[in-house]
C-alpha cells in the first residue's frame, strides 16, 4: 500500500497551538489535528502546506523547519506526516466549517487525535 503524503502546521502563539476538528464524512472525522493536508502530484511539501491553509484558514503561513516526520499504517490507509512549524500572517479563520481552537501544550492530550500524531502531541505537551 503507497503512503498518502500529508502536511501539518504546528503553529504556536503565546504558548498555544492551533488545532482543527476533521469534519464528518472525512477520514478520521471528529478527531482533532494540526491543520494541513495532502499532498497534490508534483508539489512540493512547503507549497502544499501554504496552499491548504489559505483554503482552510485563510491564512498565508510562514513555513518553518520540518519539525517531524511520520510514517503510519491505518487499516485504510498508510500515511507520512510532515510536521513543519510554522507562523501565520493574519488571523486564521476556519473557512470550511471546521471547529478551530488555540490550545495550551499542557492541554493538547485532553483532545482526541489521530493515533499518528501521539509522538507529537507528548512532545508538544512536554515542552
Amino acid at each position: 500500500m503507497e503512503a498518502v503524503e500529508v502536511v501539518a502546521a504546528v503553529v504556536e502563539r503565546d504558548g498555544r497551538y492551533l488545532i482543527t476538528r476533521r469534519l464528518e464524512g472525512t477520514h478520521l472525522a471528529g478527531l482533532w489535528e494540526f491543520p494541513g493536508g495532502k499532498i497534490l502530484p508534483g508539489e512540493k511539501p512547503e507549497d502544499a502546506l501554504r496552499r491548504e491553509l489559505k483554503e482552510e484558514l485563510g491564512v498565508a503561513p510562514a513555513v518553518e523547519e520540518l519539525i517531524q516526520t511520520v510514517d503510519w499504517t491505518y487499516p485504510e490507509k498508510s500515511v507520512r506526516l510532515l510536521f513543519f512549524r510554522c507562523s501565520l500572517a493574519g488571523e486564521p479563520a476556519p473557512l470550511e466549517g471546521q471547529e478551530m481552537r488555540w490550545v495550551a501544550g499542557a492541554d493538547l492530550a485532553s483532545y482526541s487525535f489521530p493515533d499518528a500524531d501521539a509522538t507529537l502531541i507528548a512532545r508538544l505537551s512536554r515542552r
